[in-house]
């Protein structure tokens, strides 16, 4: 079927080819030997308006024609939008706890003579110094625990747990989940008081010289308490535990990755 109503043919049905002559033409003996070339100029004249008038049909429908958006689309994947996280919700946490990848051990060594105790080397050589440091003041820093790996935190979280029939939640107040432990990246130490052992990692080594030696003396070596009272993760207070931030990596893992403000120990 042709566009436009037009069919490549003269519009009259007659069978003489003279119908398709003007009256006045055919009524003059001068033009009767042009009488078999004008139908086929009519003709010619027909296609060719047909042509341009399909030509211009066409781009008048290029033009009109409503244009494919991402809306309109099939493809899931040009529809789609691209997912995006905010940095500020981007930081992986459980319980409270934040994530903590396990240090090498080529990154560790021990600490005060203690084979079972290792930190990195950074926060090693700034807790030797700050042992000495409080040793020489009359006071003794023990530490109780510091690098932990990730399976040697199972056991601290599932298994004492399920003992005093702790929820995950209530447990997490207490003890981070594994791959959760400050104690992973190896600048985190529990420190006791060698004088008064019985308020190892209780709140009563508070009460103790060795935490207030701390309290007034560790930020010189670059240490400082992880879980005050009231801080903002919600894990109970545990005055016997200190992470080193002295260093860029420390620094950085402890501040930048949790967006958290320094506390301020009063």
């Amino acid at each position: 079927m042709n566009k436009g109503g037009f069919s490549g043919k003269p519009q009259n049905s007659s069978n003489d080819p003279g119908d398709d002559i003007p009256v006045a033409i055919r009524d003059t003996p001068d033009a009767a030997p042009k009488k078999w070339l004008q139908p086929r100029i009519v003709v010619i004249g027909g296609v060719t308006g047909f042509i341009l008038l399909a030509l211009i049909g066409g781009f008048l429908f290029f033009v009109t024609a409503p244009k494919k958006t991402a809306d309109s689309q099939s493809s899931p994947i040009s529809s789609a939008p691209t997912p995006t996280i905010e940095s500020g919700n981007s930081v992986n946490t459980l319980l409270g706890h934040l994530a903590y990848s396990e240090a090498l051990d080529s990154e560790l060594v021990t600490i005060s003579a203690n084979r079972g105790i290792r930190m990195r080397k950074a926060a090693a050589q700034k807790f030797e110094e700050m042992v000495a440091a409080a040793r020489s003041a009359g006071v003794i820093l023990v530490p109780i625990s510091g690098f932990r790996s990730v399976k040697e935190q199972e056991p601290l979280f599932f298994g004492v747990g399920a003992q005093r029939n702790q929820t995950p939640a209530e447990r997490s107040a207490l003890s981070a989940p594994p791959g959760y432990s400050e104690h992973h990246t190896g600048y985190a130490v529990d420190i006791g008081d060698g004088a008064v052992p019985a308020t190892n990692l209780s709140t009563n080594f508070e009460n103790t010289k060795a935490f207030g030696w701390l309290q007034a003396n560790a930020a010189r070596f670059s240490f400082e308490m992880s879980f005050p009272k009231d801080n903002a993760q919600g894990v109970s207070y545990e005055p016997w535990h200190w992470r080193f931030v002295g260093d860029r990596d420390s620094l950085e893992m402890f501040y930048k990755a949790k967006n958290l403000k320094p506390t301020i120990q009063k």
